[in-house]
């Protein structure tokens, strides 16, 4: 018999669903069935994001460092981009800060990628559309022409390895715990970065240390971004196909806490033994094997 010669097999939402309702005993038929499932499935994706790295949502990002002169630099950098879309930018400077007329919001400026955008470092306040800013060293001014977007930021999980890149040559720079950071006697050091720090706020930030001594060093780093959202029932999940029993068990013991509690117990197992299959394999197989030694006590 011939094969289907097809590998491209694949669930909407609306199809996984209904799969879970079927697990549960149950059928799908209202509205507010495929809304408290769409719930669920959210709730779901947060909970993968606390249970390990997930491989599919790595992400390489290039951040170029900024100084404005040698008594200061910009230390901390949002984990991702934060984008304003003004009239002009030409005039404005790297590293200097913006404030909005109105709004009263500042942010330093990363870099210039066009004639109309900027990056920034993450505002203190909400920068208005249509509001003039002003340069603090410059002394330029212009327009914004919309609201900046901090949802690039905000879906960053955390961050895994980060080099510094100068003349082409990548270093590797070590992270540091906050207390350690914060324990630095002289934060406004200039140098070669050789740590960073990172903030996991809801908008979180790397903080690296000496501060940049020039505005052409890059950041390359490898950050971990949350999973798509489930929203519209036709699209499909953020997911590789290898998840896809997972999910399925997944959202059917999601619902049966719901709906059908007298299958949550066999369900909850079947989820448990189908996530840890399915993570087991979403591994780096590059990576060495490491032994780490366990010391005990020794008796005299």
């Amino acid at each position: 018999m011939a094969t289907s010669g097809s590998v491209d097999f694949n669930l909407d939402m609306a199809e996984i669903t209904e799969e879970a309702f079927e697990r549960c005993g149950l059928e799908l038929r209202t509205g507010y069935d495929s809304r408290t499932a769409r719930r669920s499935l959210s709730l779901l994706f947060a909970d993968w994001s606390n249970r390990g790295l997930n491989l599919w949502t790595i992400e390489q990002v290039t951040q170029t460092v900024a100084q404005l002169s040698t008594s200061s630099a910009i230390a901390t950098y949002p984990i991702g981009a934060i984008t304003m879309t003004v009239a002009s930018s030409a005039s404005f400077s790297i590293g200097e800060t913006i404030t909005g007329g109105t709004s009263e919001a500042t942010a330093d400026i990363i870099t210039k990628p066009s004639a109309t955008t900027l990056t920034l470092t993450v505002p203190n306040g909400t920068f208005s559309a249509s509001e003039t800013i002003t340069g603090s060293s410059s002394s330029a001014t212009t327009t914004v022409s919309a609201a900046i977007s901090l949802s690039d930021v905000q879906s960053t999980v955390d961050v895994l390895e980060v080099v510094l890149r100068r003349s082409n040559e990548d270093i590797g720079i070590t992270r540091i715990s906050r207390q350690e950071y914060l324990n630095i006697p002289t934060k406004t050091t200039q140098g070669r970065p050789t740590q960073f720090y990172i903030n996991r706020q809801i908008t979180p930030t790397l903080t690296v240390w000496p501060l940049p001594e020039n505005s052409t060093d890059s950041l390359i780093y490898y950050r971990v971004k949350r999973i798509e959202d489930a929203d519209a029932a036709t699209n499909n999940p953020d997911i590789p196909f290898r998840f896809l029993p997972c999910l399925v068990a997944g959202l059917a013991y999601h619902i049966s806490l719901k709906k059908a509690p007298q299958r949550t117990q066999v369900l909850k197992v079947f989820y448990e033994e189908e996530f840890e299959r399915a993570a087991s394999q979403d591994i780096d197989h590059g990576i060495p094997l490491r032994l780490v030694p366990t010391y005990q006590s020794l008796r005299v």
